[in-house]
């Protein structure tokens, strides 16, 4: 049996103050207003210590309020506007959900709740940051399920927040707080050296995005804008052995060796020259960021060429890759899009993100003692809805290799999915011993790349299908005949317009605003409009002896 009762906790003694948002904040508003909550929220449980009585896990939790200025924060706004301004509260109250058993629920079961949190929407204007659920047995606590809004906490501030709430409850006294509050960080912001380096940070990512190819997984099958995947699970022990012996023996750290594999593997199976990938960086590398309960994570935008001899060449270009993403991972997130925006309408191509990496082993994970765990196991989890293709988070590196792997399945087989997680560890159970060469990827790894078919060409550093951008042009058009064939600059499209006033502007627009879930289609560099379509409509020579009306890139004007 359950009994469920709410505890109202009032709290004072705070600064009520207000100012701008930061970066970090105004960037998780914007998925926060776009993005389904279940995706966008985040989550925690944190055991309680034995003997801890419930009145003294609370207790804890509003002096938690009091110290981190970001938990009495709210975002009022406009309706339809997105915020640009917070609050910070000097009083108030939360709620705290108690959920008290009669025996021991059931593993996983603390998880689940706070997973439920998660679902529904933070209000920004006058929600409190936190939803707190206290799961406890015959009246003694065993945990904090709790769900937190992203424009207020990341998983970093997450877990400063456990740690001082644990000092709280073995009685330790907490030093003052010296990490940015979200409003002090918003003032470094204004600064003329941070206005700089948000600019390095828009010119960092318009370059990638204007060359490198907008989709990693550009082939048959890659539709839509979210897929439904299933969480794979790899813990093994011979990845943990094998990722500290390749760090030892190159000398590298074991998170940017572990990085430089995976890299080297997703280009393999997708075919690609190089690997660009969001990673995410919790930017807290300046000493007064590392404990600051704010949400300062944003994207890092890497691009590694993996057109090198071997596994060592390239783990030596990884590290600069990488430092160079994460310098330039703090930018005004409506600016980005700005640019974003500005820069695939002339290119005509659609940045995907179909590519995650999120590494967040460094992060306190509660393991203690001896190596235990499977050699190598791979397990099966839930199905969730993610806006990307394959999404990779590291959890642990040692004493056991954990990885969790969501990927398209229309992309992967069950077994390729799993085969993609066995293969990583193939590749680094080589590296450990011996350089690797990248020739022999499949036969180290049993990973093989993608087969697109002759009719995929490589196109302004893309994969691109001509028949599927002729087919979604025409569709986007209304039906009316499209041919598409590759010349020295790129694509041509050449459009029957009927007699219709179609211009290459208009039939542009209308490419550009059907691209969204299609990665193999980029819009041509030239349109070429004609009357009717020839005869033989599948033959290029065919629609170059009729008569030109007009023609063009296309992207001076939407019209």
């Amino acid at each position: 049996m359950t009994r469920t009762h709410t505890v109202t906790v009032g709290y004072a003694g705070g600064e009520e103050r207000r100012g701008p948002v930061t970066m970090g904040q105004a960037n998780m508003i914007r998925c926060m207003l776009r993005d389904e909550p279940e995706h966008i929220n985040i989550h925690a449980v944190w055991p309680v210590p034995g003997g801890t009585r419930t009145e003294a896990a609370i207790d804890a939790l509003r002096a938690l309020v009091v110290r981190h200025e970001a938990l009495r924060t709210t975002f009022p706004h406009a309706p339809g506007e997105a915020p640009r301004e917070q609050v910070v509260a000097a009083e108030g109250e939360f709620t705290v959900t108690v959920l008290d058993h009669d025996e021991h629920p059931p593993e996983g079961y603390a998880d689940s709740v706070a997973r439920r949190n998660r679902v529904e929407r933070f209000h920004l204007d006058r929600d409190f940051g936190l939803r707190i659920s206290l799961v406890a047995v015959a009246g003694a606590p065993l945990s904090v399920a709790l769900a937190a809004s992203h424009a207020v906490t990341d998983i970093s501030a997450l877990s400063v927040l456990e740690e001082d709430w644990r000092d709280l409850l073995a009685g330790r006294t907490l030093p003052a707080v010296t990490a940015f509050t979200p409003l002090d960080l918003a003032a470094e912001e204004a600064t003329p050296g941070g206005l700089r380096k948000a600019e390095a940070s828009l010119r960092h990512w318009e370059r990638i995005i204007r060359t490198d190819p907008q989709a990693m997984f550009a082939e048959p099958g890659a539709v839509g804008t979210e897929v439904e995947a299933e969480q794979l699970t790899l813990r093994s022990l011979r990845g943990a052995r094998a990722l500290a012996l390749a760090a030892e023996r190159t000398g590298g750290l074991p998170s940017t060796v572990l990085l430089t594999a995976w890299c080297a593997l997703i280009a393999h199976r997708a075919g690609q020259p190089s690997c660009v990938a969001a990673v995410p960086t919790s930017n807290r590398f300046l000493p007064r960021l590392a404990r600051s309960v704010n949400t300062v994570s944003q994207d890092a935008l890497l691009s590694l060429d993996v057109r090198v001899p071997s596994f060592d060449a390239l783990l030596r270009k990884a590290w600069g890759a990488a430092l160079n993403a994460y310098r330039h991972s703090r930018f005004d997130a409506v600016r980005l899009w700005e640019v974003i925006d500005a820069v695939t309408y002339e290119r005509g191509s659609r940045f995907a993100r179909d590519v995650v990496f999120n590494d967040v082993s460094a992060l306190p994970s509660g393991a203690t003692g001896p190596a235990e765990g499977p050699e190598l196991e791979v397990v099966r989890g839930q199905v969730q809805v993610l806006p990307t293709r394959v999404l990779t988070f590291v959890h642990e590196t040692a004493p056991v290799l954990r990885l969790g792997l969501w990927v398209d399945p229309a992309l992967f087989t069950p077994d390729e999915a799993e085969g993609f997680l066995t293969g990583l560890v193939r590749l680094l159970e080589a590296a450990a011993t011996e350089d690797v060469p990248l020739a022999t990827l499949t036969e180290v790894t049993g990973v093989r790349p993608v087969e697109r078919g002759a009719e995929w060409r490589r196109v302004d550093g893309s994969w691109v299908s001509p028949s599927e951008v002729a087919d979604v042009l025409s569709g986007a058009l209304g039906g009316v005949p499209v041919h598409v064939a590759p010349d020295a600059d790129g694509l041509v499209a050449f459009l029957a317009s009927g007699g219709s006033p179609l211009t290459p502007e208009r039939a542009h627009a209308a490419l550009m605003d059907a691209l969204p879930g299609r990665p193999g289609v980029l819009a041509p560099c030239r349109y070429v409009i004609v009357r009717d379509a020839p005869a033989e409509a599948d033959r290029t020579g065919a629609w170059l002896r009729q008569r030109i009306l007009t023609e063009g890139a296309g992207r001076d004007r939407r019209s």
